[in-house]
């Protein structure tokens, strides 16, 4: 594996649980376990998304994770002192507040158009998906399609994701010029 290929590590209640205590213990044994070098605090469903944010930003903090983001919510990033937000793909018209509030900004992007819109924009950085196969998230683009975005769109930080499991994925994305690859199963041990 590379050694400047970026870790990027996201949360999901289903592998953390929204039990503040267990999710501080689940966290810390994954921040343990792997390089992170970005983590996402991504929850969609539990009631105490603020408090596990907060804590999320703590620990990341402490275990000197470099870019620390909130997951959709740009305003809770700033109130928090995330470093940034990970904006969904039907967020580009937030691009331009995230960045006037100087945070980092990440993007999904599933395709060309997307990528456009993004960089146009002034994205940091997008995540293009999904690479391999992923519950719920349509035909995976695979490895040709990833090396053919990176050829075209050659200016911009484009981190792999969907589907990345095991250490033989992020080997694969590792041959290419992808600037990462971020994962939620991957990180969960």
């Amino acid at each position: 594996m590379r050694d400047d290929l970026i870790s990027y590590l996201i949360t999901d209640p289903k592998y953390y649980t929204n039990d503040i205590e267990i999710f501080e213990k689940k966290l810390i044994k994954n921040l343990k376990s792997k390089k992170v070098n970005i983590a996402c605090f991504r929850d969609k469903t539990s009631k105490n998304f603020k408090k596990l944010a907060k804590i999320f930003v703590k620990i990341c903090k402490e275990y000197n994770v470099e870019k620390i983001l909130i997951n959709e919510n740009y305003k809770l990033a700033k109130k928090l002192y995330a470093t940034g937000v990970h904006l969904t793909s039907k967020q580009f018209d937030k691009i331009q507040k995230a960045r006037d509030l100087d945070l980092y900004v990440i993007i999904s992007c599933h395709n060309y158009k997307d990528i456009e819109i993004a960089q146009e924009s002034h994205v940091n950085a997008i995540t293009y998906s999904p690479i391999f196969h992923s519950p719920d998230k349509g035909e995976p683009k695979g490895m040709a399609k990833l090396r053919e975005c990176i050829r075209v769109y050659e200016d911009l930080d484009i981190i792999a994701l969907g589907g990345i499991i095991n250490k033989e994925h992020i080997e694969q994305i590792s041959r290419t010029r992808a600037c990462g690859f971020a994962s939620i199963r991957y990180f969960v041990t």
